[in-house]
C-alpha cells in the first residue's frame, strides 16, 4: 500500500458536520486522491480514494442509494 503524504493538504469537514466532534475530513487536493480522516484523529490513518471512485460515493449519497 502506498503512503499518502498529507503535510500540505487542506482538510474539510461536512457543511452538515454538526459539531459533536464525529466528523469525517475530506482533502481533495492530493496529487490524485481524495484523502479522507477522522477529525478527533488528525494524525492517526488517512484513507486515499481514486477522484473517480470519490465521485460515485458522493454522487450514491447525493441520490440516497444507501439507505438510512
Amino acid at each position: 500500500m502506498e503512503e499518502v503524504s498529507t503535510a500540505r493538504v487542506t482538510w474539510r469537514k461536512s457543511t452538515r458536520s454538526n459539531g459533536s466532534g464525529n466528523c469525517v475530513e475530506v482533502a481533495d487536493d492530493l496529487a490524485g486522491s481524495v484523502g479522507l480522516r477522522d477529525s478527533k484523529d488528525p494524525d492517526g490513518p488517512v484513507l486515499a480514494f481514486s477522484p473517480a471512485s470519490w465521485i460515485a460515493f458522493v454522487t450514491g449519497v447525493q441520490r440516497d442509494m444507501f439507505g438510512n
